[in-house]
């Protein structure tokens, strides 16, 4: 795949600090990407680095192999879409008003934007004036300005930050949308379990270095995370059911006839058909993995010293 976005080795400072630390990370057509990690681990940063706003002290930044701070950088830009954290606009506009204002400065037409009003759910409010929009409605105003002329490249940076459930929801549906059109999304969040089922890939970010990057799959791998299973026994087997597993398999919890196993990652496949052919002593199996809150501290424990 040919990455549409990318960092090379990028490293950024401040007077001495180092906010982004020799990072190297592609984003391809087609996909969904978390950028995760807390407070100061470097996320703004590199989503400012993309916009042109700030320039590398070291490394490079592409959109589509040009430099979005050098002499082309306008250029590069025209292909993001950008939804900060909190959208602000000025309240003496109307919706309509500001959508026709952001869509000159993009040199896109204004016929466009009633439709994007539509889409994102405010077309009622497009003669209102932003100051009497509530947070929900300003972020989906938001939205509306960051999809005019159809970007490849969308910026979401905690897109559903203080939204009600339904809103939620909408914000992910149109990412869906967008992802099956083709374009690139990157959203920054700290919403891991909320955002975990809706990504194709995460970045996990700490202190200014990625810790690592890749599916859900591939850094359960790389955290070397064991499966979860959880076996419920036929009345009074549980026992039974104990006694037939390998050694490598640790009962972590029992609650009467039902068994919290773990296991590492290539023996769950032999674990699982060892079940299986226990027969009646097994009623049930159910397997869980990891999941991105769980990898998250699982990779930034490995680098965090022991308290």
């Amino acid at each position: 795949m040919t990455a549409v976005a990318q960092w090379e080795e990028v490293t950024r400072r401040y007077r001495g600090v180092t906010a982004v630390d020799r990072v190297s990370l592609a984003l391809e057509a087609g996909q969904v990407t978390a950028l995760v990690g807390h407070n100061g681990a470097g996320k703004t940063t590199l989503i400012k680095l993309l916009l042109g706003l700030v320039r590398p002290t070291a490394g490079r930044v592409r959109i589509g192999g040009v430099d979005p701070g050098g002499r082309r950088g306008a250029q590069a830009r025209r292909a993001i879409g950008f939804l900060p954290e909190s959208v602000a606009f000025h309240g003496a506009m109307t919706g309509r008003e500001l959508m026709d204002f952001h869509a000159r400065l993009k040199g896109r037409p204004l016929r466009d934007n009633a439709a994007l009003l539509a889409r994102v759910g405010i077309a009622h409010a497009a003669e209102r004036r932003v100051a009497t929009y509530s947070k929900g409605m300003r972020q989906r105003l938001g939205l509306a300005q960051a999809l005019i002329g159809a970007p490849r490249l969308m910026l979401f940076d905690e897109p559903t930050s203080g939204l009600d459930p339904a809103s939620r929801n909408d914000v992910y549906r149109t990412i869906d949308a967008l992802r099956a059109d083709g374009a690139t999304v990157l959203i920054s969040t700290h919403a891991l379990a909320e955002v975990q089922d809706r990504v194709d890939r995460a970045a996990i970010m700490h202190r200014g270095r990625l810790l690592a990057a890749g599916t859900l799959h591939e850094l359960r791998h790389r955290a070397a995370v064991a499966a979860r299973i959880r076996v419920r026994a036929a009345a009074g087997a549980a026992d039974r059911v104990l006694a037939g597993l390998p050694p490598e398999v640790r009962c972590r919890e029992r609650d009467g006839d039902v068994l919290t196993l773990e296991v590492d990652a290539d023996a769950k496949m032999p674990t699982l058909r060892r079940l299986a052919a226990a027969g009646a002593p097994v009623a049930d199996v159910e397997v869980g993995a990891a999941g991105l809150q769980e990898l998250y501290d699982r990779l930034i424990a490995t680098v965090e010293p022991a308290v």
